[in-house]
């Protein structure tokens, strides 16, 4: 299937979460995520399910990400990067630090920790892993698996300008509101394409993080499979 080009900031919302309670303030710490790790509550992920554009034979390719959650005086921040548009996959889009896992990764947590810190010079040792959440199939032919973790200051960043454009933080509380989760729909000949976009102002993304970013437009457009992640993360958390 050859993928249609489209432009996801530009299409209308065609609904939100805002009918869901957001996740309690006081489940948003780090001791509270330890012990929903510790439990095995039931929860149902978000069935989303992205049309499969890359025609790939066998498996799919295996990768994993971080899902890092800073620990903040003022809160817990989620820290994402703007990926750079040159890149083969994903051009442009925010993602979480991540990547194809390599024969030599122990397992996914090492393919996570790895790529943060080859991407944005995350140290592993500033990483507490708390878990990870079901795998997720992209439509590019990636089954990545989500590890959480949270991430102690101090710790210092340095972005590889071939991968990552930005790096910015979002406060978890803004993303486990599904008020602020939008629906959004591409129609095309043949089908359509779902997906949740979760947009972030740029200046308070800077105060999230204590930063100054560039002003290139006026938000930070998450969306795809990193909204469909941060969306599952909410159903684990409000279980």
């Amino acid at each position: 299937m050859t993928r249609p080009i489209f432009e996801p900031e530009t299409l209308p919302v065609e609904a939100t979460g805002a009918h869901l309670p957001p996740v309690a303030a006081e489940r948003l710490t780090p001791d509270r995520l330890r012990a929903r790790f510790e439990q095995r509550l039931t929860w149902v992920p978000e069935p989303v399910v992205e049309v499969q554009w890359r025609n790939t034979s066998g498996d799919p390719r295996v990768a994993a990400v971080l899902v890092p959650l800073v620990v903040r005086e003022r809160g817990l921040t989620v820290l994402l990067t703007q990926r750079a548009d040159h890149l083969n996959d994903h051009a442009g889009q925010v993602s979480f630090p991540g990547g194809r896992q390599e024969p030599f990764d122990a397992d996914a947590i090492a393919t996570a920790l790895r790529e943060a810190q080859e991407e944005v010079g995350l140290a592993p040792s500033r990483v507490e892993i708390l878990g990870a959440l079901p795998d997720y199939l992209t439509g590019t032919g990636f089954c990545v698996t989500p590890v959480i973790g949270l991430v102690h200051p101090p710790f210092a960043l340095k972005m590889d300008e071939l991968e990552v454009a930005e790096v910015f933080e979002v406060p978890l509380a803004f993303l486990m509101d599904p008020a602020n989760h939008e629906e959004r729909v591409f129609r095309y000949e043949g089908g359509e394409r779902r997906f949740f976009a979760m947009p972030y102002p740029r200046s308070e993304s800077a105060a999230a993080s204590g930063q100054g970013v560039s002003e290139v437009g006026a938000h930070h457009f998450i969306w795809g499979a990193t909204a469909a992640m941060l969306r599952n993360l909410y159903r684990f958390l409000a279980a």
